[in-house]
Formats: structure tokens, C-alpha cells, sequence
């Protein structure tokens, strides 16, 4: 099921991959759209091969993409959420932790994701009912039994300095818990970290539709648990995160909300 569109995910994935991976560490132009919320001319390049190949393909499917904005068909059930560039900071850093991330939601269910970090040849896929895959390789998430055996991911939201009240509260509830806290900079990414084990949990506010889409879905089909950070079900707009292996979901929504 959904052939065609997984195609046009994975070429139009690759495509933005390699504008990305040939513009590593050659970031001229940085943009600011607020005090740490940044944009380069890639994310701009590697959007538009994106929202090319989804409007060649499926010309009345709605898309939702975090430069471009939002392109509505009322007649269409159909909405692909892009992020031509998760973790543009790192980016622009030079530092090798980002992705492009591609999600197809139909009604209000996400059946399709794809996280792609070209820098590290990482391509990450789901299809809904038929389990996440990493270079083509099935992946599940972690065993870990209690959030002291746990390796964590966490990010920070782009109003950190204006309000950072509820982030040190949650980061200084965790970090006396978890084994290990990791910051990485990226969303889609932790997530699939997440789906492939290498990090149990990961919690987050303040997020955006095209954070996480794509990779609730990778998290999901590998076996994990997502929710919000109070424990209600969760969908790409609601702005706050947890997701984890189960043994561990429950303790961590706990502590958050102590």
C-alpha cells in the first residue's frame, strides 16, 4: 500500500539529500526568522525538489512545509508535512546532525515517514502496519527497563530565552533520574534514535508539525510509545513530546509531571 507515494517520498528525499550533503560546510548565507530559529539558502533548495516532486506526483494533495508555508486543496484528505531541514543550526555549524523529514498524513492519521541524513548516509522509513526500517533493515526499539538505565534525548524550543521556566524544570526533573541526557538538535532524528534503540526516551516542547511527523510514525512502528508530555495521545500539532520504548514511557510522563 501507499507505493507511489513511498516512491515519491524516497526520491524527493534523496534529491534533498544531496543538496544538503553538498552544501555541508559551505553555509554562506544564514538567515535569522527569530533570535536562535534559523534558515539557509539549503533548506530553501532542498524544500523546493521536495514540494517539486510531491506536486508533479500528486498535483491536489494539501502540503504543509516549514519555509513554504501551507498549500491547501479543500477537496483533499491528503496533507504531506516537510521539513526540508530538521536541525538547521547544527547545520550551519558544521556539526552532522540533521535530516530532511517527509510524512504523509491522510485525514488525520500519519501512514508514511521518511528521516533522511545524508551526511551520515541514514535513511530512515515507515510505512503504517508494516513495521520502520533503516537502510532497509527492520529496527525496534530499546529494552531498557526503568528510566535509570536510560538513555534520553531531549531539545530545547526556540523561545529558551525568553521563557525558559518549563524547560530547566523538566530537564532538571530528568537529569537526576535518567543514566544519560543527550541534546543532539534535532527532532526527526531523536526520534529515530528512539526507533532504533539507540536512545530509549526523548521528551520536547514548543514543537512543529514537520518536527515530528515523520518520525512518530518511525517511533511508532518500531515498537515505541508516543504521547504528550501529560500522557494524552499525541499528533504532530500538539507541542509537546514524549516518546519512548513502553517499559520506560509511563516513568518518564511521571516524572515530568512530579
Amino acid at each position: 500500500m501507499w507505493i507511489k507515494e513511498l516512491e515519491t517520498a524516497r526520491r524527493a528525499a534523496r534529491a534533498a539529500g544531496k543538496i544538503l550533503k553538498d552544501s555541508f560546510g559551505f553555509v554562506n548565507n544564514v538567515m535569522k526568522k527569530g533570535a536562535i530559529d534559523l534558515v539557509t539558502d539549503a533548506d530553501l533548495e532542498a524544500e523546493k525538489v521536495v514540494l517539486e516532486a510531491i506536486q508533479d506526483d500528486f498535483p491536489t494533495d494539501n502540503i504543509l512545509s516549514e519555509e513554504a508555508g501551507n498549500h491547501q486543496h479543500s477537496s483533499s484528505n491528503r496533507t504531506w508535512i516537510v521539513d526540508p531541514l530538521d536541525g538547521t543550526t547544527n547545520f550551519a555549524h558544521g556539526f552532522p546532525f540533521f535530516a530532511v523529514s517527509i510524512a504523509l498524513s491522510i485525514d488525520t492519521e500519519i501512514v508514511i515517514g521518511i528521516v533522511y541524513n545524508p551526511k551520515m548516509g541514514e535513511f530512515y522509513e515507515a510505512v503504517r502496519g508494516e513495521g520502520s526500517r533503516l537502510n532497509n533493515r527492520p529496527i525496534n526499539v530499546s529494552k531498557a527497563p526503568n528510566l535509570n538505565e536510560s538513555l534520553v534525548g531531549t531539545g530545547f524550543p526556540y523561545y529558551v530565552h525568553e521563557r525558559p521556566g518549563d524547560v530547566i524544570k523538566f530537564f532538571s526533573k530528568m537529569v537526576v533520574r535518567a543514566q544519560g541526557i543527550r541534546r543532539p538538535g534535532s527532532a526527526a532524528m531523536d526520534l529515530c534514535y528512539v526507533a532504533a534503540g539507540r536512545l530509549d526516551g526523548f521528551w520536547e516542547q514548543g514543537l512543529k508539525p514537520w518536527d515530528t511527523a515523520a518520525g512518530i510514525l518511525i517511533v511508532e512502528e518500531a515498537g515505541g510509545k508516543v504521547t504528550t508530555i501529560e500522557g494524552q495521545p499525541y499528533s504532530p500539532f500538539h507541542k509537546t513530546i514524549v516518546a519512548a520504548n513502553p517499559l520506560i514511557h509511563a516513568e518518564m510522563i511521571k516524572v515530568l509531571n512530579s
